[in-house]
């Protein structure tokens, strides 16, 4: 059975906080002005000044040659992997990455590959678990082509990848001929928060991608960056998986503004994060991960309620939150103030003392 997207409780006001995704985000009305005076053309056919302008900015951003721009994230991480692999070849990534949780198993049902799963904490793994998966090869194994991974790790807490760490699983691949690509869903949030330029980040990947509808605020479109070659072959997998557009200049500029305003402000997430994480902690009971980035994941067990309780309360007062693995994730975003954190943490603390 098929299920539809959750909806909100009977009887539950209109969100006022919106902490469920920063997939939440609204474009602002500057963002819609550009792009209602966007330059416009046929994108599949190249003729898309602001799709070009967009992926000459993207190219030269990720330090790679060229880029596509793409309806989401997720055609991203397939059209990358039917890029790279045949069906029946191996991608290795780690055991909570977005292309095994959150991809609808598009990759079993599409690209036909098999993705070998690495454990290690916050959603990332190091090179020697990375080494110890490589198989001896001979015809009895798939065949291993692609190390994936995810910048910033999500189901990890919205981890940053140290960069030595990086380099290191990239040298792995390397050693073993493997290609390397980054789901880079959340790669701004990462660069800001590391202090390291974007291309000096994916330096090491053959493919990387960012996704413009979260906490840049854009309300569609991702673009993927590669050698030359390598987005001529993705722009077949665009055309068979439906993902060309026409005027699509009027999304691209979304995407250019939020490269020129929507970037260092950013920071200012991950400070609300870590203020609504320091008020957590001192709810006694409250189990909180400190947060690299813009999420973060917190267990309410310890204070007597369930995270779905919890979150069922919060939800009632106009308060939304997401649960991933029996944890709570707030997630901090340009519509989210310093203010709503206040907000939020005084509604948490009424609802552990009404128990």
């Amino acid at each position: 059975m098929v299920h539809a997207p959750s909806r909100p409780p009977v009887g539950a006001p209109p969100v006022r906080i919106n902490l469920y995704s920063d997939t939440q985000t609204r474009p602002s009305l500057a963002m819609k002005e550009a792009m209602m005076a966007a330059e416009v053309g046929d994108e599949q056919f190249g003729d898309d000044p602001t799709v070009n302008a967009l992926c000459d900015r993207m190219a030269a951003l990720m330090g790679k040659e060229a880029a596509v721009f793409l309806p989401s994230g997720t055609m991203c991480n397939v059209i990358a992997i039917r890029t790279h692999c045949r069906a029946g070849d191996e991608v290795l990534a780690h055991e909570t990455a977005h292309i095994l949780s959150s991809e609808g198993g598009t990759h079993a049902a599409t690209t036909g590959v098999q993705i070998h799963p690495l454990k290690g904490a916050r959603g990332m793994f190091d090179a020697d678990t990375l080494r110890a998966a490589i198989r001896p090869g001979g015809r009895y194994s798939p065949p291993q082509r692609l190390l994936e991974v995810e910048q910033t790790a999500n189901i990890g807490g919205g981890g940053i990848w140290p960069q030595d760490q990086l380099d290191a699983v990239v040298a792995v691949a390397r050693e073993q001929g493997w290609a390397t690509h980054m789901d880079g869903a959340r790669l701004m949030n990462a660069v800001v928060g590391a202090g390291i330029p974007a291309a000096e980040m994916v330096a090491g990947f053959d493919s990387v991608w960012l996704d413009f509808t979260k906490g840049l605020g854009a309300p569609l479109g991702a673009v993927l960056c590669g050698s030359a070659e390598f987005i001529g072959h993705a722009w077949r997998w665009k055309q068979r998986l439906g993902g060309s557009m026409r005027q699509a200049g009027i999304c691209a500029a979304a995407c250019l503004y939020a490269l020129d305003h929507n970037i260092d402000r950013l920071a200012e997430d991950h400070a609300n994060a870590r203020t609504l994480a320091r008020g957590l902690r001192q709810i006694a009971g409250m189990d909180v991960e400190e947060p690299d980035t813009n999420l973060v994941f917190f267990n309410p067990a310890g204070t007597g309620l369930t995270a779905a309780d919890l979150v069922g309360a919060l939800r009632l007062q106009g308060i939304h939150l997401s649960m991933l693995g029996g944890r709570i994730r707030a997630c901090t975003h340009l519509d989210v103030t310093a203010g709503m954190i206040e907000e939020t943490l005084g509604a948490i603390r009424a609802a552990v003392a009404k128990g």
